[in-house]
């Protein structure tokens, strides 16, 4: 069986290319349209994603946290409902 496939390979492999022409293996007009496109848009992304990061604030820690330590004491200690 696998001498069989081999040989098919092989006969396979000797085969002349059928894509030999003068302009077999060059670039098209296409491709480089599409690579173009494609720099366009990561360029768009990246100047996009900028100026979206200049909206985020320097720090998320709220400037007074009196508020928020209140809230978080209250969670410490176990309520009077609680067993345990």
């Amino acid at each position: 069986m696998n001498h069989a496939v081999l040989t098919a390979l092989w006969i396979m492999a000797d085969d002349v290319p059928r894509d030999t022409g003068p302009d077999f293996g060059k670039a098209s007009p296409f491709g480089l349209l599409v690579i173009v496109l494609l720099l366009l848009g990561t360029f768009g992304l990246v100047w996009s994603m900028n100026r979206q990061l200049k909206k985020v604030p320097e720090s998320f820690d709220p400037e007074d946290p009196a508020a928020d330590q209140a809230a978080d004491e209250g969670t410490l200690e176990p309520g009077p409902d609680s067993t345990g």
